[in-house]
């Protein structure tokens, strides 16, 4: 690190790092996040600070009330050279850390969890009762920790977990916005219309399938995008043709073989036993959209095929390929690539060993789903890393996440 404080003010940022070895430029980058969140902790901290003190503490008033809000927005605004909407926007959010997530604030203000992470766990926990938000607040500060390496869709679903766990009540869809569904169709441009809509998430999951399905239905000469081809497969879904005419322009098109998979669109829900019998109300999971309140499980179970996730046992599959019930429990276990930030779906992954076979077993404990780019970036870069550095470790650690 010696390196890295000679360097400065000789060229600009490029020159700073010049002389600085590859472990100690990783420690840079990970000293610089920490201090980055913190802060941004410490502007937070000050925002509510100053706001208590222009209008006095929240219990006694609300701190969104227009005069309140906007006499401190201003001295905000000024301070940072930021529009007036964007420092009262950080005024509430300053005081919603403050008041209702103060144990949240106290992990952030050590670096450990950037601002990225706080915004989600505060948007998502604007639903929860006050009564039960101090053991959430500290069951999540807790475990937030732990889930910086997640991307933004699994930490929506684990805050979303916990806040079920808490108030369940929470994480159901309010009245309001179940009562205001509707689907919109108009012009967006001559020739061209959009469509908005808001449904039920398990409708949205069923129709996102069916297109993809539509789309697939073509063969590989098509010259369309799959956004076009998902596009134009809406018209064929309107006219209820069970498959996507072929632009190749080939007089054997090899894809009519395949066309007949559009024909349904399948869904999965994974949920406790409990909740479809209705003895929990703990939530269940649809892939892609997150969490799925239990009423709604319980209500999708009603017509739904159902199926029990076997629990392999303890002893390995003999040989590298894990059997079919193995290969189902670990699929369903991680729902995506396992490699940090990633979320493809596991259907376009590969069940890799954390320790390579045969010296590592095939069994859940030593198998994840790894997209097939990170799975090569952990069979072909390892080695590399492993030649030398105070990171060496870094592929064996992503490998047990």
């Amino acid at each position: 690190m010696d390196n890295y404080s000679t360097c400065r003010g000789h060229g600009g940022i490029a020159c700073m790092f010049e002389l600085v070895p590859d472990g100690d430029l990783i420690d840079v980058m990970g000293l610089a996040t920490r201090d980055e969140s913190s802060a941004i902790a410490q502007r937070l901290a000050s925002v509510a600070e100053l706001y208590v003190r222009r209008s006095g503490k929240l219990g006694d008033r609300q701190w969104w009330c227009v005069n309140a809000c906007d006499a401190v927005a201003a001295e905000v605004s000024a301070a940072q050279n930021i529009s007036h909407a964007r420092a009262v926007g950080q005024v509430q959010f300053a005081c919603t850390l403050r008041h209702r997530l103060p144990a949240v604030a106290k992990v952030f203000a050590t670096g450990v969890i950037d601002f990225r992470l706080v915004r989600i766990i505060v948007s998502r926990t604007e639903n929860v009762d006050d009564d039960v938000m101090g053991e959430l607040d500290a069951a999540l500060a807790r475990h937030c920790p732990k889930w910086m390496k997640l991307s933004g869709p699994k930490l929506r679903d684990r805050v979303d977990l916990w806040v079920a766990k808490y108030d369940p009540a929470a994480a159901r869809v309010p009245p309001e916005v179940h009562e205001n569904r509707y689907v919109d169709v108009g012009q967006t441009s001559p020739g061209m219309a959009g469509i908005w809509a808001s449904v039920h998430a398990t409708d949205a999951a069923a129709f996102d399938h069916r297109l993809n399905a539509l789309a697939a239905t073509v063969c590989d000469a098509d010259p369309r995008t799959k956004e076009q081809r998902r596009a134009d497969a809406t018209g064929a879904l309107a006219r209820r043709e069970a498959q996507l005419a072929c632009q190749c322009g080939s007089d054997d098109c090899a894809a009519a073989a395949e066309r007949n998979a559009a024909s349904a669109a399948v869904i999965h829900v994974l949920a406790e036993r409990a909740t479809v019998d209705g003895t929990s109300d703990h939530p269940g999971y649809l892939p892609g959209f997150g969490v799925l309140p239990a009423e709604s499980v319980r209500e999708l179970a009603t017509t739904a095929r159902l199926k029990p996730l076997v629990i392999p046992s303890g002893a390995p599959d003999p040989g590298y390929r894990p059997s079919i019930a193995t290969a189902e429990f670990v699929r369903w276990r991680d729902l995506t690539c396992r490699w940090p930030g990633c979320d493809a779906p596991v259907e376009r992954c590969d069940i890799d060993h954390t320790v390579p076979w045969p010296y590592g077993p095939t069994h859940p404990s030593n198998n994840k789903p790894y997209y097939r780019t990170h799975q090569l970036l952990s069979l072909f870069a390892r080695p590399r890393l492993a030649d030398g550095g105070k990171h060496a470790n870094l592929f064996q650690h992503l490998g047990h996440i």
